[in-house]
C-alpha cells in the first residue's frame, strides 16, 4: 500500500503546487489592477475635468441660453483675425470672456473617436483658439483627460507565465532561446497576420500608402512611380491605429529590437516613404503652423504635448505620470502633417522626430529646438516605449530572470542611471498598500506549503 500511496502523494503534491501557482498568478493580477485603479481614481480626482461637459452639448446648452448665446456671439467676432491683446482691447469682447468663463462652454471638452469629434473640435477651438496668447508653445489638449485602463489582453500574463515553466511560451517565441533569431517586430507582424481585423486594416494601408498617384494627373504629365497619395495614406493610418487592438498595432509600432533588421522592420511599419518622408525637410515651426491649420492634427498635437510632456519633478518623467496615455498620444499623431516615426534603423539609442529641421528658424531657433526636443529628447516618451516593452515581455514575471529588464532598472538606449518605474506605484499610500497585500499573498504560500 505504501509503494502505491506514495506515487499517489506526489502526484497530489504536484497538484497542490500547480493550484498554488494558479492562486498566487491570480492574486497578483488582482492586486495590480486594484493598485491600478486606486491611483486611476485618484488621478482623475485630481484633474478636475471628470465632469466636464462635450462641446457639442455645452454649445446646445449656450444657445439655448440668451445670455451665453449674445455673448459667444460677440466672443466670436472677437476672435475672427485678432490676437489675443487686440481682442482684450475691446471693453465688449472682455465683457463676453468674462461672462463665458463662468459657462460650461468655456471648460468643455472632446471624446476621442466620439460620433462628431470633428464637430466637437471645431466648436472647441472657436472659443479656445482667442483665449491663450495665440502663439503659446503648448496648447492645452481639447480632450478629455484619459481614465487609466487595461489593455483588452492585459490577463495574458497567466498564460505567459504558465508557458515560461511549461516551456511553451508563446509571449516570445524565438527570444528565449539564444540560438533561434529574435525578432519581436517579425513575431508583432506574424501575429497581426492571425487576426482578421489587424490583417485587413494593415493589408489596407499598406496597399494605400504604397499605391503610386495616378489619378488626378494631366494627359501631358508623365506618371511618377514615386509618388502617392499621401492623403489617403495618413487616413487609412488614422483608421488603422483607431480600430485594431492595441496588444497588435502597439507590436508593430513599439517593437523592441536587438539588431539593424528587426530595428529597420520597425522602422517601415508606417511605410515612411510615403507617409512621412518627403524631399524635402519643411522648417518645423512652419509645420508646426501648418499643422494648426488643421483641427484634427492641432488637436493631436496639443493633446501629444499633454501627456507627452516632460517634467523633472516626477519619477516617470511625464507631467502627468501616465505611460499608457503618452503612447496613445503619441500613436495619435501618426497620420496627421505631425507624423513622428524613428529616423533611422539604430536599435540600442533611437530617435524619435516629425519630418522637420530647424534650420532657417533665424531668431526663432531657440523655439524650434525647445519643439524638436519634445519629440527626439523627450524622456517622458522614451520612457514610454521601455514601459510598454516590459509590459510585453515575460520579464514581468520573473524579474530575476537573465536577461530581462525589470521595473527600476537601467534601460539601454537611455542616458546613465535613468530608472524607468511604474508610476502607478510611486505614490506612499500605494506603496503601503501593496506591501500589505503583498504580505498577506507570502503568508497564504507559506500556509499552502505546509499544508
Amino acid at each position: 500500500m505504501t509503494a502505491r500511496t506514495a506515487p499517489f502523494n506526489a502526484r497530489g503534491l504536484s497538484i497542490r503546487n500547480r493550484n498554488m501557482y494558479i492562486y498566487i498568478y491570480g492574486f497578483l493580477l488582482f492586486l495590480d489592477e486594484l493598485v491600478f485603479t486606486m491611483s486611476g481614481s485618484s488621478a482623475l480626482s485630481e484633474s478636475g475635468h471628470q465632469d466636464s461637459m462635450d462641446c457639442l452639448r455645452a454649445t446646445e446648452k449656450c444657445n439655448q441660453d440668451q445670455k451665453c448665446s449674445h455673448r459667444f456671439r460677440i466672443m466670436r467676432q472677437c476672435l475672427a483675425g485678432k490676437d489675443r491683446n487686440t481682442m482684450l482691447a475691446n471693453r465688449d469682447c472682455q465683457v463676453a470672456l468674462e461672462v463665458l468663463q463662468e459657462m460650461a462652454l468655456f471648460d468643455c471638452r472632446c471624446k476621442r473617436g466620439m460620433k462628431k469629434e470633428m464637430q466637437c473640435l471645431q466648436s472647441y477651438w472657436s472659443i479656445n483658439i482667442g483665449l491663450t496668447e495665440g502663439e503659446d508653445f503648448y496648447e492645452p489638449s481639447p480632450y478629455e483627460p484619459m481614465t487609466p485602463h487595461r489593455h483588452s489582453d492585459a490577463f495574458r500574463l497567466a498564460s505567459i507565465i504558465s508557458g515560461i515553466h511549461s516551456g511553451t511560451s508563446k509571449g516570445q517565441p524565438h527570444c528565449s532561446d539564444p540560438s533561434r533569431p529574435c525578432n519581436p517586430c517579425l513575431d508583432a507582424t506574424k501575429a497581426c497576420n492571425l487576426n482578421e481585423n489587424c490583417k485587413r486594416q494593415r493589408s489596407n494601408y499598406i496597399s494605400t500608402c504604397t499605391r503610386a498617384q495616378t489619378q488626378g494627373q494631366q494627359p501631358s504629365q508623365p506618371q511618377s512611380q514615386d509618388s502617392c497619395n499621401r492623403k489617403r495614406c495618413h487616413k487609412a493610418l488614422r483608421q488603422f491605429f483607431e480600430r485594431v487592438d492595441t496588444q497588435y498595432s502597439y507590436g508593430l509600432l513599439f517593437c523592441s529590437c536587438k539588431d539593424q533588421a528587426c530595428a529597420e522592420r520597425r522602422r517601415q511599419t508606417i511605410v515612411p516613404s510615403c507617409s512621412y518622408q518627403d524631399k524635402t525637410k519643411p522648417n518645423c515651426l512652419q509645420l508646426r503652423n501648418t499643422c494648426r491649420l488643421d483641427v484634427h492634427c492641432r488637436s493631436r498635437l496639443a493633446d501629444f504635448h499633454t501627456n507627452c510632456q516632460m517634467t523633472p519633478h516626477s519619477i516617470s518623467s511625464c507631467l502627468n505620470d501616465d505611460y499608457q496615455a503618452c503612447l496613445a498620444s503619441y500613436t495619435r499623431l501618426i497620420g496627421t502633417d505631425m507624423t513622428p516615426n524613428y529616423m533611422d534603423s539604430g536599435h540600442s539609442n533611437f530617435t524619435i522626430s516629425p519630418w522637420c529641421t530647424c534650420r532657417g528658424s533665424g531668431n526663432q531657433e531657440e523655439e524650434c529646438e525647445k519643439f524638436l526636443q519634445d519629440f527626439r529628447e523627450n524622456t517622458c516618451l522614451r520612457k514610454s516605449f521601455f514601459f510598454w516593452w516590459k509590459r510585453e515581455s515575460p520579464c514581468l514575471a520573473f524579474r530575476g530572470q537573465e536577461g530581462c529588464m525589470v521595473l527600476g532598472s537601467q534601460v539601454p538606449g537611455s542616458p546613465p542611471n535613468t530608472r524607468v518605474e511604474d508610476p502607478r506605484n510611486s505614490s506612499p499610500a500605494t506603496k503601503a498598500l501593496t506591501s500589505v497585500l503583498m504580505l498577506g499573498l507570502l503568508l497564504f504560500a507559506l500556509g499552502n506549503l505546509t499544508m
